[in-house]
Formats: C-alpha cells, sequence, structure tokens
C-alpha cells in the first residue's frame, strides 16, 4: 500500500474554498479511480492556513495512474489557485 501526503500553504482568504473543492471535486474524482483506498483532509491546529491531504492508494501503479490521469491533470488549474506551495511526500505502508 502507497501512501503520499501533500502539505499546502493555502492562501488566507480561500481557506473555504480549499476544503470544498477537496470535498466536492477533488476527494469524489480521486475516489473513482482504480486501487484507491481514502483520502483524510488535515488543517494544522497551529496554522490554519496550513493542509495535509493524506490519501492511500492500494500499490504504486494505482498511484501512479492517478497522478497522470486526464482527472487529475484538469483538476490542477483549480487547485493551484487556492494556495501559494505544496510540497509532496511518500510512504510505503508497512504495518
Amino acid at each position: 500500500m502507497i501512501e503520499r501526503h501533500i502539505t499546502f500553504d493555502v492562501h488566507p482568504d480561500r481557506t473555504g474554498a480549499f476544503e470544498q473543492f477537496i470535498a466536492d471535486e477533488y476527494r469524489p474524482a480521486m475516489a473513482r479511480s482504480p486501487g484507491f483506498v481514502k483520502l483524510d483532509l488535515l488543517r494544522e491546529a497551529d496554522s490554519p492556513t496550513r493542509y495535509q491531504i493524506a490519501f492511500r492508494f492500494e500499490d504504486a501503479d494505482s498511484a501512479a495512474g492517478w497522478r497522470t490521469s486526464e482527472v487529475h491533470r484538469a483538476l490542477q488549474p483549480a487547485l493551484t489557485t487556492l494556495h501559494a506551495g505544496m510540497a509532496i511526500q511518500a510512504y510505503e505502508v508497512i504495518g
């Protein structure tokens, strides 16, 4: 199983729009992707404009399929307007 964490620095005036976009657009699209397991949206307790999406796919091929999908690419322009930067970390789930 593969888990990825993407940390976003969301524009202060766009936090509500970011949360809505993830709930209404990003999560449903990802959930239809083969191998999808789950997605959690987290907001840092001490920094209300820093969010993390943690999601799992059954394997690396499934995760790569989402990353390279037409649906994922189509969501990127709208997502990019909501944040000032992001960082991605991938993990292999071992237990």
